[in-house]
């Protein structure tokens, strides 16, 4: 059975075009303004949100993410659970496909299995984990795999055959390229080697290989699609949003924001028919 990322990727294969990946982290400034964050990333014809899980220690986030991730903790108590509210209520409204991207101490304290069934009952497609590598999710994998729940791992510069063999073994949903050595946050150019390490992973796999870390244009974007199934934007918009916070129109700006990314036209959406038992995970 395929999940909503899973019929994302196929779909897009099928009109030969590249998925359009936005980050947002949970909680900045608000929870509220995360869900309409989200419906206007769906309006304007995002393909896939990532809705990270602040973290009191984020090792792989630059400066932008550390600092919307402690504000998210500080400020507003951001937890799984109501990440999963969130999610609940995105899908009376949204069927974009919808990941997490967060680590592992709060997945371990949730309880793997917990964690798993929770997502798919609240109606998240995958989970992006970047300090647990597949040699120790088994159990992880073993909940997921039971529940059409895909498990997203990295590949970065450094990435030995052996491991992008693994690593294409191990993830369901797509392949998670890490374009650089080194943390999250916006570039003002790719990696001279990136299409090359692209194309390597390409030879060895027939998963999507989506690539993020460092793009913050639409010239990085083309540049990614080019060679890869999709490009994943974070820092640019998180830094967006922390120069508009209090301001009336900070989601209108991150929509006209991502707009300018899109190297697609974006599909028009139809008005949302909102059903009074929506049934969450039998997409």
């Amino acid at each position: 059975m395929l999940n909503r990322i899973d019929l994302k990727f196929r779909k897009l294969k099928k009109e030969n075009k590249k998925a359009l990946i936005v980050y947002l982290t949970c909680g900045y400034p608000n929870l509220s303004t995360t869900e309409k964050l989200a419906l206007e990333l769906d309006r304007q014809g995002v393909d896939i949100i990532e809705l990270g899980v602040p973290f009191s220690d984020p090792l792989a986030d630059g400066p932008v993410i550390q600092e919307a991730s402690h504000y998210a903790l500080g400020r507003n108590k951001i937890n799984l659970a109501k990440i999963f509210s969130l999610v609940k209520r995105l899908r009376r409204k949204t069927q974009i496909p919808i990941c997490l991207m967060g680590y592992y101490n709060p997945i371990f304290s949730y309880g793997e299995e917990r964690f798993v069934a929770d997502s798919v009952q609240n109606g998240v497609d995958g989970v992006i984990i970047p300090d647990l590598p597949p040699e120790e999710a088994g159990g992880l994998i073993a909940a997921a795999n039971k529940n059409n729940f895909s498990t997203i791992f990295l590949l970065s510069p450094t990435s030995s055959p052996r491991r992008v063999k693994l690593i294409s073994q191990k993830s369901k949903g797509f392949i998670y390229y890490v374009s650089l050595a080194g943390v999250t946050g916006a570039r003002k150019n790719l990696p001279a080697d990136l299409a090359d390490k692209v194309r390597s992973i390409k030879r060895q796999t027939k998963k999507p290989a989506c690539v993020g870390f460092g793009i913050s244009s639409r010239e990085h974007v083309k540049q990614v699609s080019n060679i890869a199934d999709g490009a994943i934007i974070g820092s640019a918009v998180i830094k967006l949003i922390r120069e508009n916070i209090g301001k009336k129109d900070l989601v209108a700006k991150v929509g006209r924001f991502v707009a300018t990314l899109q190297t697609k036209k974006p599909e028009k959406k139809k008005k949302a028919v909102i059903a009074r038992n929506p049934c969450l995970v039998c997409q």
